[in-house]
């Protein structure tokens, strides 16, 4: 709603800053949900069929490829910088990979 002394600026709730109900998430934001939804799957599978776990590298490369895109994100909305939350998913990642690499060939 615009009146006397009120800009139209982009459709957000003015106080909180979310888009309107109803309105489809961002580009990044959709992609940021379909990884989480892919390492969800590729985590789960095993328990459900009783197959292998996943190669260690794919899902550090997919938890590296989703927080370089949470960083994307933040650079478009100065709400969504989380360092603390980015130095975590970096410690987890390295985790990850430091484990892959010592595991026994096989």
């Amino acid at each position: 709603m615009t009146g006397p002394g009120k800009r139209a600026g982009p459709a957000t709730e003015p106080e909180s800053g979310l888009p309107p109900p109803g309105g489809m998430p961002d580009l990044l934001t959709m992609l940021s949900f379909a990884l989480l939804a892919v390492l969800a799957l590729l985590l789960l599978w095993p328990l459900l069929a009783g197959g292998h776990a996943p190669n260690p590298y794919l899902v550090g490369g997919l938890l590296l490829l989703r927080l370089g895109v949470q960083i994307l994100r933040a650079q478009r909305d100065e709400k969504l910088k989380r360092p603390a939350s980015w130095a975590l998913d970096f410690l987890l990642i390295g985790l990850i990979f430091y484990t892959a690499s010592n595991q026994p060939p096989g």
